[in-house]
């Protein structure tokens, strides 16, 4: 993709990004979002059954914060000792910091208290956005984001994106059905994320194409 290609996509994903997180923290806030937080609830609790809640539990203990850290800080040493990729490493670094500290902001401005029904697991703090799914999106998007452009092959490119599309979905899923967040919970917590990733990958292509343009 076209260095000016990059630019446009990113800066329309993101754009629409935060229009969506900004009309769901406006209905939350006006509590007009109920509706669609009982419903998405209802249809995902509904499905339980011990096998489910096995899997929803890995997924949850897979987006938490240890794990999270982990893959992370793993990821990093081998884009540093391994790949050398030096640029690549400040990117992941910094949006998971980025996104973990917006996170705490933005809870500490909506203060939204967590589900008080059919709780299946505990946890603590308040809900609007949900951690797990902004470290989720930080972390597994971009990943998927730097593997996409180093793999060679279309297939390549599709397993990637399939493969962090089952973590970011399966955790943020998880966080519903385990009944420690509301369904608009994970969805703000994706596009507020998703929109950092986007204006993310639109920096780095920018610092990448400058770069590029330096060299004799």
């Amino acid at each position: 993709m076209s260095g000016k290609r990059w630019f446009t996509s990113a800066f329309a994903a993101g754009l629409l990004c935060m229009v969506g997180f900004v009309l769901i923290a406006y209905w939350i806030s006006d509590h007009q979002i109920h509706v669609f937080d009982d419903k998405v609830i209802g249809w995902v609790q509904g499905m339980e059954s011990p096998g489910l809640t096995v899997v929803m539990k890995s997924f949850s203990w897979i987006g938490s914060g240890i794990p999270v850290a982990v893959i992370t800080l793993a990821a990093i040493v081998i884009l540093y000792f391994v790949l050398k990729h030096r640029s690549e490493l400040v990117f992941l670094a910094a949006l998971a910091i980025s996104s973990s500290l917006i996170n705490s902001i933005i809870k500490a401005i909506f203060r939204r208290d967590r589900p008080t029904l059919h709780r299946i697991a505990e946890a603590n703090g308040f809900s609007f956005p949900s951690g797990h799914a902004m470290a989720t999106i930080a972390l597994y998007g971009g990943l998927a984001f730097l593997l996409w452009k180093h793999a060679p092959k279309l297939i390549g490119r599709i397993l990637i994106i399939l493969i962090s599309l089952v973590f970011i979905i399966g955790i943020g899923i998880s966080r519903i059905y385990l009944g420690v967040h509301y369904p608009s919970d994970v969805l703000g917590g994706y596009l507020l994320t998703g929109a950092l990733l986007a204006i993310f990958i639109w920096y780095y292509q920018g610092y990448l194409e400058l770069r590029g343009k330096k060299r004799p």
